[in-house]
Order: structure tokens, then sequence, then C-alpha cells
């Protein structure tokens, strides 16, 4: 019998409507998993369970009572260190912040909440989310759970471990150069990078902007789009928050794949991206041969692409860390550190043209777009590397820049700020998940996840394709909890 903590957030949603699964026993199932699996790759850093279980009971008596019951009612959820919660530890993985306890939950929080997600704990990222591998000096490294010798990526690494090992069914993450995409590749999950003005976010550095975007992570497109209805929840606050009725994820129709027109580049034309990766791409694509209507191999032109996120992540940096940064020791993320140094040298003529190009960048993949209803690409340029590596600083013997060349897949896409679906495409040649990004066009959120749900479904039956699991997923015996 399936335990509940395996089950997908969507049917465990249904089974507690239906009262053959309660919102206790869910969550004792999910703790018992923690308990049993979070020792070995260290991902839930901190622990809210006796309000997580007061939650859960009154959760099951608003069931039994026969209440209208919101999306998430019951559903246990893992909230990223780098968001606030109220009476629960927020420490952005950082030793200045580890007493850090909020007074109240920053708004997509508090959406997850009214939307009757129980907060089972913080899920850790590298300190101040800077950094493609989790790991932080206050809560050490987070481990991936194929490969405890190996990185789960990051920042939202926490979150895509405690999905792929069923801790719980959802998480929430965030992404700046690629903070969803690529720990939910390296660890077989699912995440959405949201369209600008989707979800919206009162602490963000800048009141504009493509970089700092906050999104779901889960197990399923289906999933993540269930958890994307409760945080897309509109707020004053922000004001790139637009208009916009987050009911439309809650159903997602059925996609004709026979009829989409797809591009696909293994490099986007200006990623370094290595041997194992671009191998597995070429794989994946012929198998997905005679899925779609047409498959297009084409790169966009992405040239500058990289400079332009490398400078405007310069300003982002300055604009989060300018205030302290004097008071930073060597303590303190490098990453962090070595970003503000470097952004401090920048000149304005080059930051003035670098958001120049970023516009011209965002038109013209528009128009590189216009005849296609999504592209696929790759989602992270290597495999997963050792835990204890800051990040590649080679691909296939070629130097990289800096810290961020690496990431070139990911960042190109946060210049354009166009959605993406970061999807599991079975495991590479060294054992560990591969996983592609599928984007769509500007505000096209929900279209664009009813295609990934579609391709995950005919994907499904594909060893080679669908989502992998690790063994550490069934570590936890016992399969309480489901009622006839």
């Amino acid at each position: 019998m399936t335990r509940p903590c395996d089950l997908d957030a969507t049917e465990a949603r249904r089974l507690i409507g239906t009262r053959k699964l309660s919102p206790v026993e869910l969550l004792e199932s999910c703790i018992a998993q923690i308990e049993a699996v979070d020792p070995k790759v260290n991902a839930l850093v901190v622990r809210a369970f006796d309000r997580a279980r007061a939650e859960a009971r009154e959760a099951e008596a608003a069931v039994m009572r026969g209440d209208a019951l919101p999306p998430l009612h019951g559903l246990p959820v893992g909230v990223k260190d780098l968001n606030d919660t109220e009476g629960i530890v927020s420490a952005y993985g950082s030793l200045l912040f580890r007493d850090n306890v909020p007074d109240e939950d920053e708004h997509i929080v508090a959406a997850i909440r009214r939307a009757g997600g129980i907060i089972i704990g913080k899920t850790n990222s590298p300190e101040f989310g800077a950094g493609g591998n989790t790991n932080n000096r206050l809560y050490g490294p987070t481990r991936n759970p194929f490969d405890l010798d190996l990185t789960c990526g990051g920042s939202s690494g926490g979150s895509g471990v405690v999905l792929a090992t069923h801790m719980m069914p959802l998480a929430t993450g965030s992404d700046t150069g690629g903070s969803l995409r690529l720990p939910a590749a390296f660890n077989g999950v699912v995440a959405h990078r949201p369209s600008p003005g989707v979800v919206p976010f009162e602490r963000r550095s800048q009141a504009f902007g493509t970089f700092q975007t906050q999104g779901p992570m889960a197990r399923t497109v289906a999933d993540a789009a269930l958890l994307l209805a409760a945080m897309a929840e509109r707020s004053p606050l922000d004001p790139m928050a637009y208009p916009m009725d987050p009911s439309q994820f809650l159903t997602l129709p059925e996609a004709d794949l026979n009829g989409l027109r797809v591009v696909a580049s293994e490099d986007l034309g200006i990623a370094p991206t290595s041997r194992a990766v671009r191998a597995a791409f070429r794989d994946r694509l012929a198998r997905m041969d005679g899925v779609f209507a047409s498959i297009e191999s084409r790169d966009p032109d992405f040239s500058g692409a990289t400079d332009v996120f490398w400078h405007l992540r310069g300003v982002y940096m300055l604009a989060k860390h300018g205030d302290r940064y004097e008071s930073y020791t060597d303590e303190v993320n490098p990453n962090v550190r070595s970003n503000v140094e470097a952004a401090l040298k920048m000149e304005a003529n080059s930051i003035g043209r670098a958001a120049r190009e970023q516009y011209r960048l965002m038109q013209d993949f528009h128009g590189f777009m216009e005849p296609y209803d999504i592209l696929i690409c790759p989602a992270v340029a290597v495999t997963p590397f050792p835990f204890d590596q800051l990040y590649p600083t080679e691909i296939d013997g070629a130097p990289m820049e800096n810290y961020v060349s690496w990431v070139a897949l990911t960042s190109a896409l946060t210049v354009t700020g166009n959605p993406v679906v970061s999807l599991p495409c079975g495991l590479d040649e060294n054992g560990t998940p591969f996983g592609i990004q599928i984007v769509g066009k500007m505000h096209n959120d929900a279209k664009l996840l009813s295609i990934a749900r579609s391709i995950e479904t005919a994907f499904r039956d594909d060893p080679a394709l669908a989502r992998p699991v690790p063994a550490l997923a069934g570590a936890c015996g016992g399969t309480a909890g489901l009622h006839d």
C-alpha cells in the first residue's frame, strides 16, 4: 500500500477532501520520513513539528465538520530559509541571523497558510541564496539524494531534496540566475519560474526587474501549479504584481502535443555546456521524435546575455547587500563578498549599457519565439559536482570566467524573464538526474504549465524520460494512513 508521504499533492488533497486521508496521518507520515531520511541529506534545517501537528488537527476537524476546504487544505509545505516565517527561525542560511524569528509571515507564506498549507519547516539554502550549491556555515551542506558525495544544486537545494526523498509534497523556492531550476534538475523534481509579476514578492531588493522571482517546487507539474495558485495571490506591496486570476492554475487543460511547434537548443548559442549534458540532451531529443508536430534545432541570439546578467546581478547584489557589506567578515559567503566587490568596480556606462541590452534581448527573444509554442533546452550545463565544491571552475577543461559563467543556460533566460518549467527527464550517464527547461512566452504561464504537464504524461512510461526516484525516498517503513 502507498504511504501517505509518497502521494502527490493533488492526490493527497483529493483524498483529504473525500475523507479517505486525514491531514494528521499525512503529516505524521511526512515527519516519519523526515526523521528517517534527513540525517543523511540535511535538507530540512528548521523543524516546526509541534505547530504543524496542531494545525493538522485543526485541518482534520474542519474536514469532519464539512467546512469548505481551501486548495492546499492539510498539505505539508516546506518553506525555503530565505522566506520569512512568523514564529519560525528565518536565518537566510547565515550565522548573522541564526536567532532571527520574524513577527509575521511574508506575503507568499501567509498566502500558503490561507490556502490551507501547513508549514512543516525551513529548507536549506546557501547563505543569502548566493550560489548554485546548497552549503553554508550555519547549517552545513545539503547532499544529493542520488549520490551523497554530490551537490543537490542551489539555491533552493533543500526544497529540491525534501521533495525528491518524499519528506513532503510541496516546497517553495526562489530564482535569480537559476536557483529554482538547477536544484530541480539535480534532484529529479519539478520547478516553475513564473513570469515577472505572477508571484508577488514584497521583500525584493529592487522595485522592478526580472531577477528576483519566487516560485513553486513539487514532484509533478500539477502539484507545482497547485502551489502556484496559492503563491500567486495578489499583493499591493509589489509594484510588479499585475491583475490575474490565480485559480487558472488549479485546472490545467490537456495540451495537444501533436500540434505543438517546438524549437530546441542544447546551449542557447552561448552557454558552456559539458559533453555529458549535450549527449543526454541529444538522446532525449531523439526519444521525443514524433511527440510534437515539429522540433526545429535553432539557437536564439543571446550574444551578450551573460555580460548583461553579470552587470545587472551586480546592481542587484549592491541593492541587497550594499548597506551592510562593510560589516561582512570572512565568515560570510564568499560568493556574496566577491559579487559585491566586483559590482563596486563596475562603471555606470557599463551598467547602463547592460540595462539597454537586456531590453533588446527581451524583444529579440520575443521575436524568436513567435513561430514556436515552446523552447526546450537543458536545465544545467554540468552534471552534479562534489558537495564541498563552491562551483565548477571549468567545464570539460575550459575555465569559467566567473562564478556565474556555468549557469548561462538559466541566467540567459532570467535576463529575458520568460516563464520556465524545469522538468525531470530520467538519469544521465552518471546515474544522477537530468532535467530540461521548457520555456514559454511571456505571461503565458498557465499554457506553459499545461504543455509541461502533457509532456510529463507522455514521458511517464519511458524510464529514460520519466522522473527518477532515489532509493532514499523509500527509507521509512509503514503504509498506514489511507482509508477505503
